[in-house]
């Protein structure tokens, strides 16, 4: 069986790709690495946001992994605009999953995205996996794995988050591990 860690980043300064963690966010990101010392985790692949790297690295440094970088783990951009709406706007493309915006992403086209990673990630010598990611895009990861997943699931996520999926075959077993 293997473990892929699917690790929602601490809490940021921003949404920005170059926004760091707040002074919150890293404390927290060094509980996470405490929350995972014992997880036997021998790879790690991140979005290359800022916030998601600075998430990982302590636990990373405590155990000596290397941090591979992952543009496919990137956030999901609703729209090219900013949407006073966005929020309906959201809750939309989980209904539709083809929905997409001008200047946007299809709720499909970046669950693709983040399913290939993980399929990469299966593909991989590893045991257990960490992979760092963004809200949208880990609430369309489980959502690709179990439908009962959607916006409601999105919106009852933490900064950080922690989910382990399990696999035995191509279906994981998924279970929320962090508790805020």
């Amino acid at each position: 069986m293997k473990n892929i860690y699917v690790v929602r980043h601490c809490k940021a300064a921003g949404q920005a790709a170059d926004a760091p963690l707040t002074e919150i966010g890293n404390e927290q990101a060094q509980t996470l690495a405490e929350f995972l010392a014992d997880k036997n985790i021998d790879y790690i692949v991140t979005s290359p946001y800022v916030r998601a790297y600075h998430t990982i690295a302590p636990f990373a440094d405590q155990q000596g992994i290397d941090i591979h970088m992952d543009d496919r783990l990137t956030e999901r951009v609703l729209s090219g605009q900013d949407c006073p709406d966005w929020m309906d706007m959201l809750r939309a493309t989980y209904d539709d999953l083809d929905l997409c915006y001008e200047g946007g992403e299809s709720s499909r086209v970046a669950m693709h995205r983040a399913v290939q990673v993980v399929t990469d990630v299966l593909g991989h010598s590893c045991k257990n996996a960490v992979v760092v990611s963004h809200g949208n895009l880990i609430s369309l990861l489980l959502k690709h794995f179990d439908d009962r997943y959607g916006f409601f699931e999105w919106q009852a996520l933490s900064n950080p988050d922690v989910y382990q999926l399990s696999f035995d075959n191509e279906r994981p077993t998924i279970q929320r591990i962090w508790t805020a």
